[in-house]
């Protein structure tokens, strides 16, 4: 009996400092000043989203939220940073899902494993994609772009922000769904694959919101699809792919991930402080601005976002017939 009580006794104490431990984590999050790893240059969409999110967080919790820029090899240089940082909640990486996803496809020795290496934390929100044609292409709708592109198989090209890109993987899946052959054209970025569009150098790309709006109202290009499950509200008259293809949805994910390791209760904490200022009417604005759908998803919901993107990618990648390199 006495073995027993102390044994008992042994393990109140233990949980009892395990729960002050979990409570400490959680009341003194953030301590410090918290890092924002994005791994791409200034002015892309995740570097976009993070300074927004970034700035009312700093706001709300008293602790400077930092963007750091990290581009280069795929996300690696991003991935090394997150993996030497402490796993104490003081070091987040932002980025899109697909990132993460290609990777393997891409690579053949890839710097890092997206499901091992990386604990999701937050899905911020998802950011659709359009598929823009040059005002000379002979189609208003994608039923016409359809019947075009079988009439000429091959003629048509459509550029895209590089090899593996969403923006690659979202035209190789349309073309697979709708049975079309469109000459692929791959840029560095939209930053080029738009303005060559807009040359009449390709005849359509798939592109975010804020990069082709302009261009709309001014009658250079048309938008006669989008990549996201649901129409948007602000084009309620251009359709989805899904209406055309059952279950096409590549609307890509952006979200914050932390190191393996990284405390639960800090993990639960940084995820409803996202979830709070993604809601709020100021940010909403922004978020949309940028061509991003806030979402602020709980730690559970994030998880299942990130693996369904893996395997929307893993089947993408295949149908673009990508190798490793």
């Amino acid at each position: 009996m006495r073995h027993t009580r102390r044994k008992f006794l042994g393990a109140a104490s233990a949980a009892a400092c395990l729960g002050t431990f979990t409570l400490t984590h959680a009341a003194t999050f953030p301590s410090r000043p918290v890092r924002l790893i994005v791994p791409y240059a200034p002015g892309g969409l995740p570097d976009t989203v993070a300074r927004i999110v970034g700035r009312r967080l700093s706001e709300k919790l008293g602790q400077a939220f930092v963007v750091e820029n990290m581009p280069g090899a795929g996300g690696a240089v991003a991935a090394r940073a997150l993996a030497r940082a402490a796993a104490d909640g003081h070091t987040f990486l932002v980025t899109d899902g697909p990132l993460l996803a290609i990777v393997p496809f891409v690579m053949a020795r890839p710097a890092f494993n997206a499901q091992k290496d990386f604990v999701p934390v937050s899905l911020i929100g998802t950011a659709p994609l359009y598929l823009a044609v040059h005002a000379n292409v002979k189609a208003n709708t994608l039923d016409e772009l359809v019947a075009l592109a079988k009439a000429k198989p091959g003629a048509l090209t459509i550029g895209s922000a590089g090899l593996g890109s969403i923006h690659h993987l979202t035209a190789a899946a349309m073309q697979a769904g709708l049975g079309i052959n469109i000459t692929h054209v791959p840029f560095r970025g939209s930053g080029q694959s738009v303005p060559a569009m807009l040359g009449g150098h390709v005849d359509m790309v798939f592109a975010s919101p804020p990069m082709l709006m302009g261009f709309v109202q001014t009658g250079q290009i048309r938008l006669i699809a989008v990549n996201s499950a649901k129409r948007l509200p602000q084009t309620p008259n251009v359709p989805t792919l899904a209406e055309k293809i059952p279950g096409f949805d590549f609307a890509f994910n952006v979200m914050v991930f932390a190191k393996p390791g990284t405390p639960q209760e800090v993990i639960e904490k940084m995820n409803a402080e996202i979830a709070r200022v993604v809601k709020e009417p100021e940010v909403v604005e922004e978020l949309q601005r940028a061509g991003v759908d806030p979402i602020g998803a709980p730690v559970q919901q994030t998880t299942a976002a990130f693996r369904s993107e893996m395997q929307r990618i893993a089947a993408a990648a295949q149908q673009a017939g990508l190798k490793p390199e």
